[in-house]
């Protein structure tokens, strides 16, 4: 599976930024994608994840009712729309697919794609 994120930027807080990852190379509706950002001097992190054949998604208690992630069947591609952005969210984001079930741990995940930088300004 090949993973192509895009849509990273610079944005001012309370500001919104969609992130987008275009998934090739294998049937993806029998995969879980997920979305993990990294911030500066810190460990990566868990964001969300969607089971592609439900829908069935799963955020992370900091970003929830801000962030959603969702999926577009004929386009193969995972989206995080990200809404009120604080500047803590500033991070490289990255995107993974795995064949298990819907989960945050990021070892069980075994496809990532490269990062795309997100900064959020105050």
């Amino acid at each position: 599976v090949q993973l192509q994120a895009s849509g990273g930027g610079l944005v001012q807080a309370v500001g919104s930024l969609r992130l987008s990852c275009a998934a090739s190379g294998r049937t993806v509706s029998s995969l879980t994608m997920g979305w993990f950002r990294q911030p500066p001097g810190k460990e990566r992190e868990f964001v969300a994840a969607i089971l592609w054949r439900s829908g069935t998604t799963y955020h992370a208690d900091s970003v929830k009712g801000r962030f959603t992630i969702s999926r577009d069947n004929a386009k193969n591609t995972v989206y995080l729309q990200m809404n009120s952005l604080k500047p803590e969210d500033t991070a490289v984001y990255y995107c993974a697919a795995g064949r298990m079930l819907i989960t945050s741990a990021q070892e069980q995940y075994d496809y990532w794609g490269q990062g795309t930088q997100v900064t959020v300004s105050s």
